[in-house]
């Protein structure tokens, strides 16, 4: 006779990805569901890379300065080290973590875990950024957030590099980037 793992005591886990540009509100996003997930008292950790410094050393800070607690790390192993006995694992800036996070985040859901994971899908040039891709594909549930275009006002989908570099980290606030929609991002040359 079968049984539903929920009638057996079995926790259910799985991957949320929130992707976007930058000043979509992915961070944002994510702190609204984590703090969520605490209200109900549901045991929750909270990862960012160690080299995302742009706010703060140790919180998760969105650009509206709502911000929350985690624990930076320098891998994504680590994340599997510090995550023992919770139901929720929360992880921002994802596309700089090593190619290794798709693989911890689906090891926490099959452990029964909700991972909730936010990133730029796509880098400066408009091409999927760090491993993103590859958590997009394992992802249970997406959401993809927009910003609005500085230059025209509609939904903006990349985030402009307004100044030189070929580096495709380059960490900055909206002194380095701004988000554009597609025909302004195409357009740049022709509006500088």
């Amino acid at each position: 006779m079968f049984i539903e793992p929920s009638l057996r005591g079995e926790r259910r886990g799985w991957i949320e990805v929130i992707c976007g540009s930058m000043f979509s509100g992915k961070t944002e996003e994510l702190i609204r569901r984590l703090k969520r997930v605490k209200i109900a008292n549901l045991k929750v950790e909270i990862f960012k890379p160690a080299i995302d410094v742009r706010y703060d050393d140790i919180k998760i800070v969105s650009h509206d300065t709502n911000a929350i607690i985690s624990t930076p790390v320098d891998n994504s192993q680590t994340i599997l080290l510090l995550a023992q006995g919770v139901d929720v694992v929360g992880i921002d800036e994802a596309q700089f973590f090593d190619a290794e996070i798709a693989n911890v985040c689906e090891q926490l859901a099959l452990k029964g875990i909700r991972v909730i994971v936010a990133g730029l899908d796509m880098d400066y040039t408009g091409k999927p950024f760090g491993q993103m891709p590859n958590l997009l594909a394992i992802a249970d549930y997406i959401t993809k957030l927009h910003a609005i275009c500085v230059k025209c006002g509609n939904i903006a989908n990349i985030s402009y590099r307004k100044i030189n570099g070929d580096a495709q980290v380059l960490l900055g606030e909206k002194d380095v980037y701004e988000p554009r929609c597609r025909t302004c991002y195409h357009q740049k040359d022709e509006l500088q």
